[in-house]
């Protein structure tokens, strides 16, 4: 058994701060971390002790600043997701509850969704939690305002709106409900049958593989290359057949069948054109009326 676990979860976050603040900031004070956590100043400097005694290379006091540095030998003692951090540094790492939430502004997060309202979100959840069948009112463009009743069972965050998945009794498929559009939910009479549940959800169960490889008309595809991490000018991503469609069209993939969208909105193109058989929305992925 290490040192670290010999802690408990409360010490190891405090000291997974410790470590983020010094190599993602350079620095970090004992009232940082009283602030974060609103901690006491001696257990504030327990915690400093412990991270020296577990990174004794981290970092140095500079009593000028009374904070600790990060030395240049430094080594991340915790691992950190780089979407989370970028998330965390461009929103701010409060909870919103006990800590304030303090959005930076050196990093920034120019597209953001419009949140559905929050009865909604915890009304769907609580239904899919249960597997419940609910009663909603839902206004679509096509048809306006109607009353539905649907089976959910997943929340899903499309790109560009939040939308659940859920079984649409009324022309008995599943499909998606775009959250913000739903005005009211309330539970309905009768408990979903085995055919409206997620595991007859064929769409959802089916995993599919995009191949996508940088734009044929591009005259330096390396860089898109460079962009999505490719591996020999391709990048295999593996998503639900239900969501394929979204995530095309989310990242411009030409999905044509000779890759003839020319204009330069496309930088890449799907290589495996046929995976479209098995993928749902075609009609909202670029080049896919088309085919």
């Amino acid at each position: 058994m290490t040192q670290m676990d010999n802690l408990s979860h409360a010490q190891k976050q405090r000291l997974a701060f410790i470590d983020f603040s010094l190599q993602y900031f350079g620095q970090v004070s004992r009232q940082d971390l009283i602030k974060k956590f609103a901690t006491g100043l001696a257990a504030a400097t327990r915690d400093f002790s412990s991270y020296r005694t577990l990174a004794p290379d981290n970092m140095a006091l500079v009593h000028q600043t009374k904070s600790y540095h990060r030395k240049p030998e430094f080594t991340a003692l915790f691992s950190h997701e780089p979407e989370g951090i970028l998330h965390g540094l461009a929103k701010g790492f409060g909870d919103g509850l006990s800590h304030p939430i303090s959005p930076s502004e050196i990093c920034i997060d120019a597209v953001q969704l419009i949140h559905p309202n929050t009865e909604i979100i915890a009304a769907l959840m609580r239904a899919i939690q249960n597997k419940q069948a609910i009663k909603i009112k839902y206004v679509s463009v096509s048809s306006g305002e109607k009353s539905r009743e649907v089976v959910p069972h997943a929340l899903v965050n499309n790109g560009q709106r939040w939308h659940v998945r859920a079984f649409d009794r009324e022309h008995q498929v599943f499909t998606d409900f775009v959250v913000t559009r739903i005005k009211l939910i309330a539970a309905a009479e009768t408990v979903p049958s085995f055919n409206e549940t997620q595991a007859k959800d064929r769409q959802w169960d089916n995993v599919v593989t995009l191949k996508l490889i940088p734009h044929p008309s591009l005259k330096h595809p390396e860089a898109i290359a460079l962009d999505y991490q490719m591996q020999d000018n391709q990048l295999e991503v593996q998503t639900r057949a239900a969501l394929a469609g979204y995530l095309l069209r989310q990242w411009s993939v030409d999905c044509s069948a000779k890759h003839q969208i020319t204009s330069g909105v496309c930088q890449l193109a799907l290589s495996n054109t046929e995976v479209l058989n098995e993928v749902e929305h075609i009609a909202i992925v670029p080049g896919g009326a088309s085919r």
